[in-house]
């Protein structure tokens, strides 16, 4: 088989990426005009906002991450005061992550600013198409084996809150 550069472009593992690319491109715009922050900040305090990550080890599985990398982002955004260490009463080796209740305000911005980029890239697409491409994520999804990334999470929230 011959090797044509324009075959490699339209593969289904190039248009995920590329898709993939423009959507963090798009957030990380979006959140750094309105909020100040860059997409992965902005992701991490949502996180913590939705009480689905309260630990830097949940975080790290959550963005498929080694440790070392969320500590220094953590590390990041409590030198700018967007979050804070806990230690925890029960437990003084557990450090829970924490917002101040500005930082909190600044993540429930979050979810509208994800649903607008989702929106414009869906731009076009009927009701109909929309759900089936969905569904077709999902069916990707099982078959990885791995249903809790971000994006998926987000966009399940997202779902339930804007459609």
């Amino acid at each position: 088989m011959e090797f044509n550069a324009r075959d490699v472009n339209e593969s289904v593992g190039s248009l995920f990426s590329r898709v993939r690319s423009a959507m963090a491109n798009m957030m990380n715009q979006r959140t750094t005009c309105e909020l100040g922050i860059t997409g992965t900040q902005s992701s991490i305090l949502f996180m913590l906002w939705s009480g689905k990550c309260l630990l830097a080890a949940e975080l790290a599985r959550e963005f498929g991450i080694d440790a070392s990398a969320v500590t220094r982002r953590i590390d990041l955004l409590e030198a700018r005061r967007l979050l804070r260490r806990v230690r925890s009463v029960e437990d003084r080796r557990v450090v829970r992550l924490a917002l101040t209740p500005e930082d909190a305000a600044m993540a429930a911005r979050v979810p509208a600013i994800f649903a607008n980029v989702v929106d414009r890239l869906l731009s076009g697409f009927t009701p109909e198409e929309t759900g089936f491409l969905k569904s077709m994520l999902r069916r990707v999804l099982a078959n990885s084996g791995d249903l809790a990334g971000l994006t998926h999470d987000a966009a399940l929230y997202l779902e339930k809150k804007t459609h």
